[in-house]
């Protein structure tokens, strides 16, 4: 077990356990503030996420930031985001169960070493690991949940937001909007 986050990422940074690692540019470990309130946990890192080692750099994380501000008036420095998986799919397939089972260890220690107050999930693959249900989406969104002694609060993926239109980018504005409310102790 870790003691930093420093120390689990560099043991990421070295991870063979599952294929995807033969063809990473690099491990996306996570970015942000690691004593912060609020954690996002998205899928898997895409193309720009591979090529910058960054969660959430390109256009989904560009939308991500623009609503973290226009909802919540923060900038990712406040916040840490992370991923399921930390090795880009090819393809940007969908990850495998073998590859989530794979990273969740190093989520479960990020979660744990930063022990945020409000964790973000961004879409199906994030919500469904850490509320370890097979419900979707769509079904979970608009509501909290406990982990364990944080409030866990599932969005939509910025990238289904891109696609959806504006009754997804409002979703995604109001489950942002009860994520904040919850990091101030205002719960919904």
């Amino acid at each position: 077990m870790a003691t930093t986050l420093d120390e689990l990422r560099t043991v990421a940074l070295g991870c063979t356990r599952c294929p995807l690692a033969a063809g990473r540019t690099q491990v996306v470990f996570g970015s942000g503030d690691p004593g912060a309130d609020l954690m996002f946990v998205g899928e898997g890192p895409g193309a720009e996420e591979d090529r910058q080692g960054l969660p959430f750099v390109g256009r989904s994380g560009q939308l991500l930031d623009r609503l973290m501000l226009e909802e919540m008036g923060w900038t990712r420095d406040r916040c840490y985001i992370a991923n399921v998986v930390k090795c880009r799919p090819p393809g940007n397939r969908d990850p495998e169960a073998n590859e989530i089972a794979a990273c969740r260890p190093y989520l479960e220690e990020q979660i744990r070493l930063i022990a945020p107050k409000v964790i973000v999930t961004l879409g199906n693959f994030s919500t469904k690991l850490l509320l370890d249900t097979t419900e979707g989406i769509t079904r979970l969104r608009g509501r909290t949940y406990g982990y364990g002694n944080a409030k866990l609060v599932p969005t939509l993926h910025p990238a289904a937001v891109l696609r959806g239109g504006g009754e997804k980018l409002a979703q995604m504005r109001a489950d942002l909007v009860r994520a904040k409310l919850e990091v101030e102790g205002s719960p919904t």
